[in-house]
């Protein structure tokens, strides 16, 4: 298993990096849209309402449809903070949903409203990307946000493996222990200090918001990764899909990111950095 999740990174990464450093904001949104169309046909697979194949590829043409749509609408820049918030919002009551534990993760998966969820989450995160590339250094603005949930995730791990006594969710995801939590913050605060002071040029107390931003983001992370999880169980699979050897489907690798880059991109937004 650690081979080809090792080969499928080797793959992946290069690619990403690639695009976003050399690809205009145009074809990053062109190419995010599709893995969020793949993404949403996985998260229909994960619902009551969508485990049927037809009902999957219809959904993911919604939500490829709708980014379409938002990118040639006027004024994204005046409605955008407000759909981020809304998203924020979002990931604060499904912090409070975990804390209900499955069943409620359960019944909200079955229901119609998990669609608009999907829909909200995978739509928000794809148009938080595309703002916050075409911003003045945005490509490493975005590959900063990008490591930021690398580093959440390489912080668990470590933390988790060497130190985990205490399980953070065990009824939803019982690798997932308090120590690797905070491990994970512990990482992306060092990681803000010193790569996101030098890229976003600030110092002081603003220096010290992008701190508490990026560990807020930092939590936000998990809360995706959880709720992914959560669906998961409901549906009782391992994986949200195959696509990826080594990785399970596509949701399985961005269910941090899609929590993330909409809560950050927002915080930068209320900053005045984005």
């Amino acid at each position: 298993m650690l081979l080809p999740r090792l080969l499928t990174a080797l793959v992946l990464l290069p690619l990403l990096l690639g695009l976003v450093w050399f690809a205009p904001t145009v074809w990053v949104y062109a190419a995010f849209a599709a893995v969020g169309g793949l993404a949403a046909r996985e998260w229909a697979a994960l619902c009551g309402w969508g485990r049927r194949p037809a009902a999957g590829l219809a959904y993911g043409a919604l939500v490829v449809g709708v980014l379409a749509v938002a990118w040639y609408l006027p004024a994204r820049d005046r409605w955008l903070p407000w759909l981020l918030g809304l998203a924020t919002l979002h990931w604060l009551a499904a912090a409070v949903w975990l804390r209900a534990g499955p069943t409620r993760l359960a019944a909200l998966a079955d229901s119609p409203l998990s669609a608009l969820q999907g829909l909200l989450v995978l739509a928000t995160t794809m148009l938080a990307c595309a703002h916050l590339h075409a911003q003045p250094d945005g490509a490493i603005k975005l590959l900063f946000a990008f490591f930021l949930v690398f580093a959440a995730d390489v912080g668990a791990y470590l933390a988790g493996r060497n130190l985990g006594r205490h399980k953070l969710a065990p009824a939803i995801s019982p690798g997932k222990t308090l120590e690797g939590a905070i491990g994970g913050l512990v990482l992306c605060g060092l990681w803000a200090l010193t790569a996101g002071v030098w890229i976003f040029a600030i110092q002081g107390w603003n220096a010290v918001g992008l701190v508490v931003l990026c560990l807020v983001v930092a939590a936000g992370s998990v809360v995706g990764d959880l709720l992914e999880s959560g669906y998961k169980r409901a549906a009782g699979v391992k994986d949200s899909g195959q696509l990826l050897p080594g990785h399970g489907g596509v949701l399985d690798r961005v269910d941090s990111v899609v929590a993330a880059l909409p809560l950050f991109t927002f915080g930068l937004m209320l900053m005045g950095l984005a």
